[in-house]
C-alpha cells in the first residue's frame, strides 16, 4: 500500500490531502505538522481553517485511511512520496529582504527528510516556490543522501480560497514538473497515477521542474495583474463618470479576454498574489530584467494606491477627517466564504482609518475578535510565518471594537465600509441601516454589492468604487496621498 505524507497542515496542505485520500481509498495519507494546536484542531470536530465542503471529506475519511499527527519524522521515514507544503514567506531582512521567498522551512524539511529516510522517496514541493528551488532542495537531498535514491518533483497548488475543494474535485489542470532523466520521468507517472484517480488525463501537465515552478508565480502574476488593470480603470471611470462594472462587462465579452477576474475592488489579498510577485520580481532582478521587475512590480503599487484611494475617499468625503467617528468595517476577510485575512485589503483600510483617528467597529462572520486584533497590530510579513514565531497578540487596540452582528457594527455609525463581498451584505435591511446611522450616513462599497440606488433613494451617501459619483462626492474630490 502507498503511503503518502505530508509536511504542514495549513491551507494547502490539509485540504489536498483530504481529497487525495477520499479519491484513493488505497493510499495512507498522514498530514504532519510540529503546531499541536493545528493539528488538535484537524483531528477535532472544529477544523483549523473554514472551506466549504472541506468538513465532510474529513470527516469522511480521518482515521480511515486520512490521519493528522506531530509525529513528523515517523510518518516522513514510512511515507514512499512525501509532499512538502511549509510557509515561504516572503524575507523580512537580510539579502532580498521585502521581495525574496525565505525558505528557511524548506531547507529544515529537506534536511529532516535526509536524515530520517532509510528507503527510496519521492519529494514533492506543494508549496509556492521561487523557480530553481527544487535544484537547491535536491542538492540537499543528494549531499546526505546516505545511499537512498532522492527524486525531486514540483506540483504546484492552483486552489482558490472559498472553491478549494470544488478546485480540488473538478481542477482545471494539475502540474506535475520533474528531471528529464528516467528516474524523474518514473517519478512524474507515479505521482499521475495518484492524480488519474479522479483527474482525467489530459488535464494531467507534464513538464520540466523549471517550468513547473515558474507556471505557479506567472498563474498568479496574471490573475493580480486583471485585477489590477481593473481597479486602474475604476479610477479612470470615476474621474469621467463611466461604470466601471459596464466597462468590465464590455471587456470581457470578447473571448480573447473573458469575464473572469474583471471586478472592480478595494484590491486583490491573500496569501499567493502579492508574494508571488514579490518574488517574482526578485528573481527578474537577479537575472539581469529590470524591465520585466518593474512591470510586474507596478501590479503591486497599483494594488496598494487602490487601498489608499478607497480610505482617501472615505475621509475626503467626511469632511475631510474621520477623527473620533464610527466607522463601520463590514468584512474583514480578503474574500467571502473564508476566514483567511493574509494580504486582506482590510488590513491597509482599517490602517489608514486609524491612522486619522477613527473608532473602528468590525463584523466578519468568519473571523475571529483575536485574528483581528492580530492582524492590525503586525508587522507586514509577519503573518506569513508560523504561528509559534509570530510576535504575541496584543488583548486589544483602543480604537478597534469586533462584533457579530452587522446591525450591531453599523448601529450609531457615520460611515459603513463594506470590504468583503458576503453575501449577507447583500441581503441587509439598508433601511434600517440607515435609521440607525448619524447623519449623515454615509456607504463606502468597495466591492460594488449595493445596490446604489437604491440606497441613495433611501437617504445614504454612497461612494461605489469605479461608478458614477455622487455629487455630493464630486464637490469633495479625494485628497492626493
Amino acid at each position: 500500500m502507498v503511503k503518502i505524507c505530508c509536511i504542514g497542515a495549513g491551507y494547502v496542505g490539509g485540504p489536498t490531502m483530504a481529497v487525495i485520500a477520499l479519491k484513493c481509498p488505497k493510499i495512507v495519507v498522514t498530514v504532519v505538522d510540529i503546531s499541536t494546536q493545528r493539528i488538535n484542531g484537524w483531528n477535532s470536530d472544529h477544523l483549523p481553517i473554514y472551506e466549504p465542503g472541506l468538513d465532510e471529506v474529513v470527516k469522511q475519511c480521518r482515521g480511515k485511511n486520512l490521519f493528522f499527527s506531530t509525529e513528523v519524522e515517523k510518518h516522513v521515514f514510512e511515507a514512499d512520496i512525501v509532499f512538502v507544503s511549509v510557509n515561504t514567506p516572503t524575507k523580512t531582512h537580510g539579502l532580498g529582504a521585502g521581495k525574496a521567498a525565505d525558505l528557511t522551512y524548506w531547507e529544515s524539511a529537506a534536511r529532516m527528510i535526509a536524515d530520517v529516510s532509510k528507503s527510496d522517496k519521492i519529494v514533492v514541493e506543494k508549496s509556492t516556490v521561487p523557480v530553481k528551488t527544487a535544484e537547491a532542495i535536491e542538492r540537499i537531498l543528494t549531499h546526505n543522501n546516505k545511499g537512498i535514491n532522492f527524486t525531486i518533483l514540483s506540483n504546484p497548488e492552483f486552489l482558490a480560497e472559498g472553491t478549494a475543494i470544488e478546485d480540488l474535485f473538478h481542477p482545471d489542470r494539475v502540474l506535475i514538473g520533474g528531471r528529464e532523466t528516467p528516474e524523474g520521468q518514473k517519478a512524474i507517472q507515479t505521482l499521475k497515477q495518484v492524480y488519474a484517480n479522479w483527474v482525467p488525463e489530459q488535464k494531467i501537465l507534464c513538464t520540466n521542474l523549471w517550468s513547473a515552478e515558474l507556471s505557479k508565480l506567472a498563474a498568479n502574476a496574471f490573475l493580480a495583474q486583471r485585477i489590477s488593470s481593473v481597479n486602474a480603470m475604476s479610477a479612470l471611470c470615476e474621474a469621467t463618470g463611466a461604470d466601471v462594472s459596464q466597462v468590465a462587462h464590455s471587456v470581457g465579452t470578447d473571448s480573447r479576454i473573458g469575464p473572469k477576474f474583471l471586478n472592480g475592488s478595494v484590491g486583490f489579498g491573500g496569501s499567493c498574489f502579492q508574494k508571488d510577485i514579490l518574488n517574482l520580481v526578485y528573481i527578474c532582478e537577479c537575472n539581469g530584467l529590470p524591465e520585466v521587475a518593474a512591470y510586474w512590480k507596478q501590479v503591486i503599487k497599483v494594488n496598494d494606491y487602490q487601498k489608499t484611494r478607497f480610505v482617501n475617499r472615505v475621509v475626503s468625503s467626511m469632511f475631510n477627517t474621520v477623527s473620533n467617528k464610527k466607522i463601520a468595517i463590514l468584512g474583514f476577510a480578503f474574500k467571502k466564504d473564508t476566514g483567511d485575512t493574509r494580504e486582506t485589503p482590510a488590513i491597509d483600510v482599517c490602517k489608514g482609518l486609524l491612522g486619522d483617528k477613527a473608532k473602528l467597529s468590525i463584523y466578519d462572520p468568519q473571523v475571529t475578535e483575536d485574528q483581528i486584533t492580530k492582524d492590525l497590530s503586525m508587522r507586514k510579513f509577519d503573518k506569513d510565518h508560523p504561528a509559534h514565531l509570530q510576535p504575541p497578540s496584543p488583548t486589544s487596540i483602543k480604537q478597534v471594537s469586533v462584533v457579530w452582528d452587522a446591525y450591531e457594527a453599523v448601529k450609531d455609525a457615520h460611515g459603513v465600509c463594506i470590504l468583503t463581498e458576503w453575501d449577507e451584505f447583500k441581503k441587509l435591511d439598508y433601511q434600517k441601516v440607515y435609521d440607525s446611522m448619524q447623519k449623515p450616513a454615509f456607504i463606502f462599497d468597495g466591492r460594488n454589492i449595493v445596490d446604489v440606488k437604491k440606497a441613495r433613494e433611501i437617504g445614504f451617501i454612497v461612494y461605489s468604487i469605479g461608478k458614477p459619483l455622487d455629487p455630493w462626492l464630486r464637490d469633495m474630490p479625494a485628497v492626493v496621498a
